[in-house]
């Protein structure tokens, strides 16, 4: 890792379900991965799909991130290494983890546990992606206090910007109260289909209210793309040559030169 940058983490966020939110945080994580820098991938939807779709489903795992939370174990024991892909690692998740949501609501500084859980590991890698669970709740709030940035996934259909305002206004929240550092790293178009025009109108309406926030790179409907996480794996793995695959390299690439970041060719 380059020691003259700290580790940068990002949360997927979007309490609108079914808009490639997790879809985007296995292959993003995998992508930036592949191009070379060290990747950690945190799976804190209670639903498992992303510890699923990299290899680690709740039936196979011991240790997951409910265990962190309830202090019964460091953040580095329950740390997965993805298989066939270099630097890329997950926490993986476990149904339990809806009970979090209960457990917290007395606690003290509640908002800012899974920071002080990822404080100490947190420079062991260029970056951090978590998955949110579909919600605006004590899960979401938590990694919201815990990042640097969020990437807002959206589809590309009539309903795209419904809630989105209710979700700027909690990132405003979390800003203004818990983290005065976090930012909206971008706007992601997902699940593009050329055939239709509306698919078009939608794109270019979310690009005249959020103009450069919005990533040039679009992901296409693909069926590689939606099969992969059923085979435990992210597309690059699964089928490097579909279309979901080159469009999330080719993000990964667009996420870096934000960044600042050289990529690797």
């Amino acid at each position: 890792m380059d020691k003259r940058k700290k580790g940068k983490i990002v949360a997927l966020a979007n309490q609108k379900g079914g808009v490639g939110k997790t879809t985007s945080a296995i292959n993003i994580g995998a992508s930036v991965a592949k191009l070379g820098k060290s990747v950690l991938v945190i799976d804190s939807d209670p639903q498992g799909n992303t510890s699923s779709g990299l290899g680690f489903p709740s039936r196979k795992i011991n240790g997951h991130l409910y265990n962190c939370y309830t202090g019964e174990t460091g953040v580095s024991d329950v740390i997965r290494s993805v298989e066939g892909i270099k630097k890329l690692d997950v926490l993986p998740t476990h149904m339990d983890l809806i009970g979090v949501e209960v457990e917290l609501v007395s606690a003290d500084k509640r908002e800012g546990v899974l920071s002080n859980l990822l404080s100490p590991i947190k420079n062991e890698y260029d970056y951090i992606f978590i998955d949110c669970p579909p919600s605006l709740g004590l899960l979401t709030i938590n990694a919201l206090t815990a990042s640097d940035s969020i990437i807002i996934p959206m589809q590309c259909e009539y309903f795209a910007l419904e809630g989105l305002s209710q979700l700027v206004t909690t990132v405003r929240l979390v800003k203004k109260s818990y983290n005065k550092k976090l930012n909206i790293e971008g706007l992601l178009l997902t699940m593009f289909d050329k055939r239709n025009r509306l698919t078009f109108q939608v794109a270019k309406e979310i690009s005249q209210h959020f103009g450069k926030m919005v990533y040039r790179t679009v992901i296409p409907r693909n069926v590689r793309l939606s099969e992969s996480p059923s085979f435990g794996k992210p597309v690059l793995l699964y089928d490097n040559k579909s279309s979901g695959a080159v469009s999330y390299l080719k993000l990964a690439r667009e996420f870096l030169r934000k960044q600042g970041r050289d990529v690797k060719k």
